[in-house]
């Protein structure tokens, strides 16, 4: 060191450095940025954290390629209280070499992943950059760039799990993508786009011009389930991300965080008129929902995927719980491959980071034929089943009308293992709707009387087989052999749920009750 150097001196130097990395892509970039209607990236964590309790890391990196000075690689990395709990936040700096990836910055959110993980709490990406870096990531930098899966993706040390969430605040390729698909809840503005590469490298790879709404919009990634909701501002996004964390613990070795209790929004003795006794007629599911749950809780996750099924974060008496329930306004509530990926993946999300299960049952059944085949209705479904019936917390279902088929397995019926299977009055049970099985299992015998008797005779046979059938999947001889473990008003759904969710946690140490 030189002998002229004081400590006075050294500190003024990193002052000046750290004044630098503050600077982010400099004023005219900043300025840019804000003219394609986004904030710069230290705008966003604000917008995102509780004030005062920034603790960054990383703020001094810069590439290992410096063709021009790239403050802390195009990456924000730091920790800080959301609504007062601990989280780790990466941020992409796009107002500086369009946010892309090079193998400091990617050491940076390597190293923010792994303490986060470590010390077990939630990380919150606010992706906005457009892949890999020219030409830090080009020859045989790719395939030595500093990408560990094993905690980029997900820890796999054995230790607890943390909630991830991700804000998809412009357009999004490449690694940013990738962290997107890590979350556990995707929001994304209307003006954003994710897909695993950007249209600069579709068009000389396949010869296919598109737009980044086109390629990655926000129709397209809610459709596939690359996001679960959509938010017309920054700080929009930010509020979801907080609301989605506030339900979950800070890692899967935690009991989910319970809230002051509140009543429902509609009174539950309002359900018996919501839902329409006529098995076709339509109905907002959606309505129920809100009848049982705490007024004001209910946080939809991905209702444009698979929308015959809702799968949405609520509260019943302040727990957090997960609603997997039957859509009947979307194709009669029957369930198609996307809607069971999508149960599955939100089953998944509640079993790990300890959220009773609410199955709600108005299901005609699968969707069938060479259209669900090719969409691979049938690995879908065994892997949706498998899931629930693995899953350790809570599952207490209610047949609110019908329940046919793998429909119902599907939602948690009998075969997965529920801890309590409830019916309202109005249920139906069977594997075939009355109508459907009649003509399907007595075909022959309905034909053989219409050729010999006539149309007329053929049809009240029909009749009198379709009575006896609905007869047989009436709710009374399911609770006569304890296929149901009781038969309840609708009115006493919200307070049967509570007393079932209590009594199904138990006392097994293996599960994490609040």
């Amino acid at each position: 060191m030189s002998e002229d150097r004081t400590m006075a001196s050294l500190i003024a130097d990193l002052r000046a450095r750290q004044a630098r990395a503050r600077e982010m892509g400099g004023p005219d970039a900043l300025a840019r940025h804000r003219a394609s209607g986004r904030l710069p990236v230290r705008e966003r964590v604000d917008l995102l954290i509780d004030e005062g309790s920034w603790f960054e890391i990383g703020a001094l990196a810069l590439p290992e390629l410096r063709t021009k000075h790239v403050p802390g690689d195009a990456v924000v990395t730091g920790f800080a209280r959301l609504d007062g709990r601990h989280v780790g936040v990466i941020g992409i700096d796009s107002s500086i070499v369009a946010g892309t990836t090079a193998p400091t910055s990617m050491r940076k959110q390597g190293r923010l992943i792994e303490i986060a993980q470590r010390n077990g709490f939630p990380i919150v990406l606010l992706c906005d950059a457009d892949g890999g870096r020219i030409p830090d990531v080009m020859g045989w930098r790719f395939s030595h760039l500093p990408l560990d899966f094993k905690t980029f993706l997900a820890p796999t040390d054995g230790g607890p799990l943390v909630p991830r969430a991700a804000a998809v605040l412009g357009p999004s390729y490449g690694d940013s993508a990738l962290h997107a698909s890590t979350a556990h809840f995707v929001v994304m503005l209307r003006s954003a786009s994710l897909a695993l590469v950007g249209p600069s490298v579709i068009e000389p790879a396949t010869g296919e011009k598109l737009t980044d709404e086109e390629l990655g919009g926000p129709a397209k990634a809610l459709a596939v389930g690359n996001a679960h909701a959509v938010a017309e501002s920054e700080a929009e996004a930010m509020d979801a991300i907080a609301a989605f964390l506030s339900f979950l613990p800070s890692n899967s070795n935690l009991p989910a965080p319970v809230a002051p209790a509140r009543d429902p929004a509609v009174d539950p003795a309002r359900l018996a008129e919501i839902v329409p006794l006529g098995a076709k007629d339509g109905y907002d599911m959606y309505r129920v929902i809100e009848a049982i749950a705490d007024a004001g809780s209910l946080f939809p996750w991905g209702d444009e995927w698979g929308g015959s099924v809702i799968t949405c974060l609520a509260r019943i008496e302040g727990q957090p719980v997960g609603f997997v329930a039957s859509q009947p306004i979307v194709r009669a509530g029957a369930l198609d491959a996307d809607a069971l990926n999508k149960e599955r993946e939100f089953v998944d999300l509640c079993d790990t980071f300890n959220l009773p299960i609410v199955f709600l049952h108005d299901v005609p059944g699968l969707m069938v034929g060479t259209s669900a085949e090719r969409s691979g209705i049938l690995k879908a479904y065994e892997k949706l089943a498998l899931r629930i019936s693995t899953a350790n917390v809570p599952k207490i279902g209610v047949i609110i009308r019908k329940a046919y088929g793998g429909g119902h397995f599907a939602l948690g019926g009998r075969p997965t293992h529920p801890d309590f299977l409830f019916a309202w009055p109005s249920a139906e049970m069977g594997f075939m709707a009355p109508d459907t099985g009649v003509r399907t299992v007595y075909r022959r015998k309905i034909d053989a009387v219409r050729e010999e008797l006539g149309d007329e005779a053929a049809a009240t046979l029909a009749a009198e087989l379709r009575r006896e059938w609905e007869t047989e999947s009436e709710p009374w001889e399911a609770a006569a052999y304890i296929a149901l473990d009781d038969v309840i008003e609708p009115g006493e759904t919200r307070a049967k749920l509570v007393s079932a969710i209590d009594y199904a946690w138990g006392v097994q140490a293996e599960r994490v009750r609040p």
